[in-house]
């Protein structure tokens, strides 16, 4: 047991100093005799107006930079060693996002939305993340992706979620957000979350191949505090090297990176999953941690089921998911669904 804690408070100590020499430039590819291969950028966009409802979770966006398998001597490489749940021996990937969400009640033109709804609340952030991928053929340890993020932000008005939607609904000459002055205050926010998912992958015929993937991981900070587990399962054609797509937490997990079977291959899929989370804390619900602010009764377990299709052509990835949620408190008004288009591009 001292063991353990030794590797993980060395391991804790590197994710942090990783985050103050995040330099993406620094990455390296594995010697091999493939071509190099700088990186994948990832946009991520989710959003209610989908479905025409602008409520709860309203909207979501990151980008995200994930390098290629980096060589011995980068930093990732030496925590994801330090780490006891990562596999020795793994192809280790780094990443960086820069995300922010927004958060309102179902009625946004009133001035003092009940007390019973979600409150208003913005969060804006940056992510440091590390995984590991370890090969199909590694000894009593499978085909599975180990996954850890450091999210650090703030939650309130410095978020400029008030700023971001009023100007996006001006541009569309959408209702006008008249609640704003009532959101959750500003307070620092801090996430590490851990991912696992195993997959299993067969072939069926003339290239089209199905694959499950179980997954189990948590969240330990002041905006979330989470532990969930769920599945996903997917069917196509020439399946890219990846775990399906990346959602914003909390979410099924996915991967920032993806690689083509062949070079310049087409392949598409179509995939459909579910994440059950037992919540201890959520301060979009709860609100502030050490100031008085608007709350409501949350429900501990939440679900998501989600469903969507996933091209990839050559260096480019494209995703839509159309996702079903349970209700997160006791007075919302209905389960909500969003969707959510990703596009991954390999340079």
């Amino acid at each position: 047991m001292r063991q353990f804690a030794s590797k993980a408070a060395g391991a804790l100590a590197l994710l942090v100093v990783g985050a103050v020499n995040a330099v993406p430039g620094s990455a390296h590819a594995a010697a091999d005799d493939t071509p190099t291969e700088h990186g994948t950028i990832t946009v991520l966009f989710e959003n209610d107006v989908f479905y025409r409802t602008d409520r709860d979770y309203s909207n979501g966006v990151q980008i995200a930079w994930t390098s290629p398998v980096l060589s011995d001597g980068d930093w990732a490489v030496d925590l994801a060693d330090k780490l006891p749940f990562f596999s020795s021996g793994s192809e280790v990937r780094k990443s960086y996002a820069l995300g922010q969400d927004i958060f309102t009640p179902s009625d946004i033109s009133l001035r003092n939305p009940p007390l019973t709804d979600h409150p208003y609340a913005g969060y804006l952030y940056g992510a440091l993340g590390v995984m590991g991928k370890t090969p199909a053929d590694t000894p009593g340890d499978g085909d599975r992706l180990d996954q850890l993020q450091l999210q650090f932000g703030v939650v309130g008005p410095d978020s400029l979620a008030e700023q971001t939607q009023k100007f996006v609904h001006a541009i569309l000459h959408d209702q006008k957000p008249m609640g704003w002055h009532t959101q959750l205050h500003n307070e620092p926010g801090l996430v590490l979350t851990y991912e696992r998912s195993w997959r299993y992958r067969a072939s069926v015929f003339d290239g089209l191949q199905v694959e499950g993937s179980p997954h189990v991981g948590g969240a330990v900070g002041n905006v979330y505090d989470f532990a969930n587990a769920g599945a996903e399962a997917r069917i196509g054609f020439d399946l890219p090297d990846d775990f399906g797509p990346q959602r914003v937490d909390p979410s099924l997990p996915g991967s920032y990176y993806f690689e083509p079977q062949h070079a310049g291959a087409f392949g598409a899929y179509a995939f459909a999953g579910v994440d059950g989370r037992a919540v201890g804390r959520n301060i979009f619900l709860d609100g502030n941690t050490w100031q008085a602010s608007r709350h409501v009764d949350k429900n501990t377990l939440v679900g998501d089921l989600d469903y969507g299709a996933a091209i990839a052509w050559g260096a480019v990835r494209l995703t839509y998911t159309h996702v079903f949620r349970t209700k997160e408190f006791k007075t919302q008004k209905g389960a909500d669904q969003f969707g959510a288009v990703s596009l991954s591009v390999r340079y």
